[in-house]
């Protein structure tokens, strides 16, 4: 126990803190916990008036600092001055802008907002809801903030902090750039809050902020509040991925999982235990690691539930709970089972009966009456929202999630689960980088509640137990820029500040001021390369005479040789495969060389066909199959003729023999004699290697007795000289690159009338500047070319769909269209897509995404009115139906483009009213109570 003298230091330093920060002295109080070094340093910074970057782990407790800039924003400021123009007018209102990255977590900040600050202090703005915007208090997503910004919003009035939330978001290849924008071009009186996961680049990061924002404070936490154990699950033993903290430091593997697992192994690959079902006798038995039942009870009997188990796959979460639900899995009590019926009951009272059939509400309430859910993408907005207040409660024990539950949303558990350490990310299957390890297991250990928490690794024969002591102890997660310019940036930008200055502005984004940091390394190695190859031209110097002059010479003969080559390698292949089509079926070649050479009867001479000639022939030692061009150095010659049965079956033994003995019979010699001598061509004796040759022999430096030294120096030199120049691209590829992008872009505008000759915005380049999707310019030209013109609500709704609408995975045969005005729609914006693509070649720029046909059915046939179960069976999907989260998740891109439509000054009245209407078509059932917080 501390002395009553330290306890007075205390107390006199409390006090002094508290009169120095008076604002963070009144918000800790209403905390009601005492604040971490971390989060006490970052709320300081920001009360002296500084920018801060937060990087802490999952679970520290970043947030805290986004609301204290809440506190402040609501609190004012208490030496405002009075305004002197009119007294009776308030102190204009001081407002915090909390955004963050995904619509389900800026619901759940703004319900956790409200429920502190009270619903008139709070507002809401997404894609989907509009709650309250001039609120002193509003809770975004970014893009809503990025969208403010370019359209000068009424808004931003009196904006005094920005928070954002999950800022590392800003290296998402898709939407990362919207983050940069923001940061770019907030106003300079708005002071910026930026909380990210723990990243190992927080300076550069933060070096770039104080560039573009001011005074940036930096505090980065690497201690989690919550200790996280790692474990390997190999069978049915649970081992310690570490023996103590010391070894996770070192990343030594636990000695005894080593060990074991290593013994594990070698049996499988002796295929001891093999079980005598299908695919007995093969190479060893195919590893079963433990069911999911057992994995759920064996976690239960060790206390470590609520627990979060990632698969990675929609259909592996669906058929885990399934798979648990037939084991006879129950995790709940009688009262526990009541409450969740109660919420879940409250919770899809709007939803009509025959779509909860649909939409399997049955298979789903009896897992969450057993402690047992799904999580992914595909399910239903408001299924995936009971089931996180459902965990978060307590009330349902064991969720089974893709990785998309790991960015943001607050569903801490006491355990997490790693069934695999491959992920598809939408491309390949790829292997978890450390960052997504370190944010998929930041989710064991809920602050306040648990004293620990426990990651735990399925092992199977392909993971290396120090592969995964690799994951759990670095802490190599770099930001990485994913910016690049667009159309709509381009024309925002030149509307707003002018092309010049635009350009600059683009300079000072993250993605350039990193490519100008890796240039810095590049242009040392270039001025170290340039050195040597200095120090390599005295080495080779001759004092008989001017040696680069002769080695310059030796360069070319050896080019020019090697130019002959390629060339008769060239006609020799042409003249071979003109050969190879004249055969005919019966002829009699001789096969030059390799391992079917000898004489050969043709069977099938395969002409006609595309591609190199590959005729099938059998040899006189009976080998029957097909030869190609590369088999013949020199042109197949036809010696002789034989006949060869109508309807011969080269895969006939007897068949074989006969016929081989046939062609034995002509008496032709096995291997032809070598033909004496090569061409005068094929040595290179050419009139121009002639001369070159005759003036390295005239050449001064040719009789030093140190030719042979000087010229590897040169050689050297040379070498080193062509690597040099590739770094000097690279580097010159990389400054500025942004920039040349941006002028690509401009270019591309001004011809198509975006932008007039003098860099002026058009009344087209405004509407464009008014279209927020990833397809803006195909967008914008459909609009101008009056594609969606003359077409009803429910076909206008199909027709944009093609725009906004990607497949999750790549299908090989076109997706069908309702025939006639969507078809014709579709067909003249798939014209339009081919020329802005062939534009976009032409200049170096990045392909817009081709339109994809896969939604227009659904959103068609739901736009009419026809049942969700009749809607989600026409998709264009592989594995069947659409899941109803995909449904609903592209129908509200329709609908929000719709909006965009009807809103546009580019658009026609008639075009307008019809997206109107479009809109109240789509937005019904699943989509309709989609729309409510």
């Amino acid at each position: 126990m501390s002395s009553p003298a330290e306890r007075y230091a205390a107390a006199r330093r409390k006090a002094a803190q508290a009169a120095q920060f008076p604002a963070l002295d009144e918000f800790a109080l209403e905390l009601g916990f005492d604040l971490d070094d971390f989060q006490r340093e970052a709320c300081q910074s920001l009360e002296r008036g500084s920018g801060v970057l937060v990087c802490a782990p999952t679970g520290a407790g970043k947030t805290v600092v986004g609301e204290f800039a809440v506190h402040l924003a609501l609190r004012g400021r208490p030496d405002d001055p009075a305004p002197a123009v009119d007294a009776t007018t308030p102190p204009p209102r001081r407002k915090c802008f909390y955004t963050t990255p995904i619509k389900a977590l800026s619901n759940q900040k703004y319900h956790d907002m409200v429920a502190r600050y009270g619903a008139e202090q709070v507002g809401l703005l997404t894609g989907d809801n509009a709650i309250n915007g001039d609120a002193p208090v509003v809770v975004m997503t970014t893009e809503v903030l990025r969208n403010m910004l370019y359209a000068g919003s009424s808004t931003l009035q009196g904006l005094a902090y920005v928070v954002m939330d999950e800022v590392h978001y800003l290296a998402d290849r898709f939407r990362g750039g919207v983050w940069e924008e923001v940061i770019i071009h907030l106003p300079a009186s708005v002071t910026l809050v930026s909380l990210s996961a723990t990243v190992s680049n927080a300076e550069e990061f933060a070096d770039w902020l104080v560039t573009v924002r001011g005074e940036t404070a930096v505090v980065v936490s690497e201690h989690r509040p919550v200790p996280l154990w790692q474990h390997m699950l190999v069978g049915k033993r649970m081992f310690d991925l570490f023996h103590d903290a010391d070894a996770a430091r070192k990343h030594d593997v636990h000695p005894e999982l080593l060990r074991y697992t290593r013994e594990t192994a070698r049996r499988l690959e002796l295929g001891e235990g093999r079980s005598a079902g299908p695919g007995a006798g093969r190479r060893g038995p195919r590893w079963r690691g433990p069911l999911r039942p057992d994995i759920v009870d064996r976690l239960d009997r060790e206390g470590l539930l609520p627990a979060i188990l990632f698969i990675f796959s929609r259909a592996g979460c669906a058929a885990a709970v399934q798979q648990c639900l037939a084991a006879g899995l129950r995790l709940t009590s009688a009262e526990e089972r009541a409450e969740i019926r109660r919420v879940v009951e409250s919770r899809v009272t709007a939803i009509p009966g025959e779509d909860l059939s649909v939409l399997g509400y049955w298979e789903w309430l009896d897992g969450l009456e057993r402690g047992l859910a799904a999580h992914h993408a595909g399910m239903l907005p408001v299924f995936k929202e009971v089931v996180e207040e459902l965990f978060v409660r307590g009330l349902v024990k064991a969720v089974f999630a893709t990785e998309t539950l790991a960015l943001g949303i607050n569903m801490p558990a006491r355990c997490v689960v790693l069934e695999r350490l491959v992920k598809y990310n939408g491309e390949a299957h790829v292997d978890l980088t450390p960052g997504e390890y370190t944010q998929l297991t930041g989710r064991a250990g809920r602050r306040g509640i648990d004293v620990e928490g426990h990651a735990v690794v399925v092992w199977s024969p392909e993971t290396d137990p120090r592969h995964v002591a690799g994951l759990a102890s670095t802490r190599t997660y770099p930001l990485r820029s994913s910016f690049r310019p667009s159309y709509n940036m381009a024309v925002n930008l030149v509307g707003t500040v002018g092309a010049e200055p635009a350009r600059a502005l683009l300079e000072s984004s993250f993605a350039q001021f990193q490519a100008d940091r890796s240039v810095v390394g590049l242009a040392r190695q270039v001025q170290r390369n340039t050195e040597t190859i200095e120090a390599y031209g005295a080495e080779a110097a001759c004092h008989h005479g001017d040696f680069d002059e002769y080695f310059a010479l030796r360069v070319a003969i050896a080019d020019r040789e090697k130019a002959i080559a390629r060339q008769g390698q060239t006609q020799r292949k042409a003249a071979a495969v003109a050969s190879l089509e004249r055969l005919r079926i019966g002829d009699v070649i001789r096969v030059p060389s390799g391992r079917r050479a000898g004489l050969a009867v043709v069977l099938d001479p395969a002409t006609g066909g595309f591609g190199e000639p590959r005729p099938l022939v059998l040899t006189q030692d009976r080998w029957a199959g097909r030869v190609s061009p590369g088999d013949f150095t020199t042109p197949a010659e036809v010696l002789a003729r034989i006949r060869v049965p109508k309807h011969f079956n080269h895969r006939s033994p007897g068949a074989r023999r006969d016929l081989a003995a046939e062609v034995s019979g002509t008496g032709l010699d096995r291997h032809a004699g070598r033909r004496g001598g090569r061409s005068r061509q094929a040595t290179g004796e050419d009139h121009q290697i002639t001369q070159l040759r005759s003036e390295l022999r005239h050449h001064p430096c040719h009789a030093c007795p140190e030719r042979e030294d000087h010229a590897r120096w040169a050689e050297r030199r040379r070498r080193l000289e062509r690597d040099t120049e590739e770094l000097r691209e690279r580097v010159s590829g990389r400054t500025g690159s942004l920039a040349r992008t941006f002028d690509r872009i401009v270019a591309l505008l001004t011809e198509r009338g975006y932008l007039a000759r003098d860099g002026a915005v058009t009344d087209a380049g405004r509407m464009l500047g008014r279209i927020w999707t990833e397809a803006d310019l195909l967008v914008a030209e459909c609009l101008r070319r009056g594609v969606w013109n003359g077409l009803s609500p429910t076909e206008l709704a199909a027709a944009v769909s093609v725009v906004v609408f990607e497949a999750r995975r790549d299908v090989d045969e076109r997706a069908s269209l309702p025939r006639g005005p969507v078809a014709d729609a579709v067909d003249e914006t798939l014209k339009l897509w081919g020329e802005i693509e062939a534009d976009e070649a032409a200049r170096g720029l990045t392909a817009t995404r081709e339109p994809d046909l896969g939604f227009a059915w659904p959103v068609y046939r739901w736009a009419r009115g026809e049942a969700l179960a009749k809607v989600l069976g026409s998709g264009h999907e592989i594995d069947g139906e659409m899941p109803a989260g995909d449904f609903v998740r592209w129908a509200r891109q329709v609908v929000d483009l719709l909006g965009q439509l009807a809103d546009s000054g580019g658009a026609s009245p008639e075009l307008r009213s019809t997206a109107r209407q479009a809109i109240a078509a789509v937005n019904r059932g699943v989509l309709a109570y989609h729309t409510s917080v």
